[in-house]
């Protein structure tokens, strides 16, 4: 067989397999009480209107546009209702600001092939989207933990960096609801981040794919919302907003965006026609007719029914986690993130818990860019009913008490 590996490419090797796409095939096995995929319930998705917009497409003139070739920056009537949906954000941009991408996850693929050379540096949040971290990996960064609390500095940033044969070149995050831990940053914390970028002169990306899953709580302006405010207009901006449809609507379609200022959104649209010329015109076309006949309702059914779930996860973890174990309360999203006792590591319990308590979770250091707090773990409440999560909860809890009790028995007593 043909030896490979010398011929890759040297970013090959930071290629790594998703645990949560693996832990996805354990939703086909039906003994399984799954809280691993990060997935919207099916059930919830706007199957009829779908149905409908599809069918008028294909009985109009539309068609022939809707299976043709289409211009890389996206469906211009799509474009223009981004334009308004935003505007109720707080921002204010032109359809030219928007740029449609086969999901936000091409997005993060885009923005880390704009940015990043070999051995440049990405502040992420600690822990951070898996995803993103995927996504980066290919273009061979370094990852600094990106810190709102005062305590790193602009020229810590940099030496760091520097020792490490590159640039800062932005700061990832998802500002609300974060995947995975479901928390979101105060509008302190996003000011401190503006300034941070100013200071340092590098780029925000803001990963929005939750924005419209508040439950609860004050809403806060996005980081992008603030930086237009601050600078006058977004072309004066260095904040570019990721957002989907893919938690709203329906991820299959693969329709997500990128708004941000001209030079950033011309060199993505340059990308797009090296790469895949433009997303799918058709799905972008179905997209825009649900959304503009029924977006907002369809948001309200589904945070309806995910703010039960996710009172119910919540309740759940009160009544039968043990009390060196803690978690995270979200207002909003689909995770919960729990801090297991120490020394615990979250792949080893997962192991065990598929073996005998048949739960499925996603180990908590995946989400670190150096692999560390191995004792943490996600759990999703997104597609599970209170029934499963009272029982799936209660078999965790009852996983974690009985490991710690083992670990207990095998210390000496002094």
């Amino acid at each position: 067989m043909l030896d490979w590996e010398h011929i890759f490419a040297t970013r090959s090797s930071r290629m790594k397999a998703s645990e949560i796409r693996e832990l996805l095939k354990l939703l086909e096995q039906p003994d399984i009480i799954s809280f691993a995929g990060g997935i919207p319930d099916p059930a919830l998705f706007p199957a009829q209107e779908f149905q409908a917009a599809y069918a008028e497409i294909f009985s109009s003139s539309q068609v022939n546009a809707a299976l043709q070739y289409s211009v890389s920056e996206g469906y211009k009537p799509l474009r223009d209702w981004i334009v308004a949906d935003v505007a109720k954000i707080g921002i204010e941009c032109s359809a030219d600001n928007v740029f449609i991408t086969s999901g936000s996850q091409q997005a993060l693929d885009y923005l880390g092939k704009l940015f990043l050379s070999p051995n440049d540096t990405a502040l992420v949040t600690w822990p951070t989207y898996l995803g993103a971290l995927s996504a980066f990996n290919a273009y061979e960064p370094n990852y600094d933990q990106l810190s709102l609390n005062g305590n790193r500095t602009p020229e810590g940033y940099r030496d760091t960096a520097a020792k490490a044969g590159g640039q800062v070149k932005f700061a990832y995050l998802s500002a609300d609801f974060s995947n995975p831990t479901g928390e979101t940053i105060g509008q302190e914390g996003r000011e401190k981040l503006l300034a941070l970028a100013d200071e340092m002169d590098i780029a925000i990306l803001e990963d929005a794919a939750y924005q419209h899953l508040r439950f609860n709580g004050q809403a806060i302006s996005p980081i992008l919302a603030l930086d237009i405010a601050r600078k006058g207009g977004i072309e004066n901006t260095r904040t570019i907003y990721s957002g989907s449809f893919s938690k709203t609507l329906a991820p299959g379609l693969r329709v997500g965006f990128v708004i941000a200022a001209m030079p950033v959104i011309r060199k993505l649209v340059l990308m797009k026609q090296a790469a895949d010329l433009h997303s799918s015109t058709i799905n972008q076309i179905a997209i825009e007719h649900v959304a503009s006949r029924g977006f907002d309702a369809q948001v309200a059914k589904i945070k309806k029914v995910y703010s039960g779930r996710r009172d119910a996860m919540l309740a759940a973890l009160e009544k039968y986690m043990p009390k060196n174990t803690s978690w995270t309360k979200p207002e909003g999203g689909m995770f919960v993130w729990v801090t297991l006792p120490e020394g615990m590591d979250g792949a080893e319990l997962l192991a065990k818990s598929l073996a005998t308590e048949r739960v499925a979770f996603v180990p908590g250091k995946a989400f670190y860019a150096d692999g560390s707090n191995a004792n943490s773990l996600r759990i999703s409440f997104s597609c599970a009913n209170d029934q499963m999560i009272d029982e799936g909860i209660k078999r965790l809890g009852r996983l974690i008490s009985n490991s710690v009790a083992g670990d207990n028995e095998t210390l000496p007593i002094i």
